[in-house]
């Protein structure tokens, strides 16, 4: 999973037939996420907004190129596990910058998730995506 970009992905899920394949995919790619520590799994590094317990430890990198993003994160829920890992792969690693200016549910529409996503599992994408934005924010303040 490590190599594997945003655009791979989207051909991966393209090329599946039907949405319970693409379902057993992402808990695939969930069940590729390295697991998280459990010390950093503290209130801290919590999710609030989800239904499932999640975790998202986001650290800023300071590099040539400026400041990067990086984040690992674990559920308790193997679906969501996917959705992490998702996420890790189209931002983790990235410029600060261009995940506050990135419309992260554009992107995600490349691969319909949205649409076959029960209303609590979007909520909860919702918050992910607005705890790792928010780290990016910070640093750019």
């Amino acid at each position: 999973m490590a190599d594997l970009s945003y655009d791979e992905l989207v051909e991966n899920f393209d090329y599946l037939d039907d949405w319970e394949e693409r379902y057993r995919y992402v808990i695939e790619l969930g069940k590729a996420l390295t697991p998280l520590d459990e010390a950093r799994k503290t209130d801290a590094t919590k999710v609030d907004g989800c239904v499932s317990r999640v975790w998202i430890d986001s650290r800023a990198v300071q590099d040539d190129g400026g400041t990067r993003i990086e984040f690992d994160g674990d559920s308790d829920a193997h679906i969501v596990r996917g959705l992490i890992a998702i996420l890790h792969i189209m931002l983790s690693g990235q410029p600060a910058r261009e995940i506050v200016d990135k419309d992260i549910a554009q992107e995600l529409q490349r691969i319909d998730l949205a649409a076959h996503l029960s209303p609590q599992r979007s909520n909860g994408l919702g918050s992910m995506i607005e705890r790792i934005k928010n780290v990016a924010a910070d640093t750019l303040s």
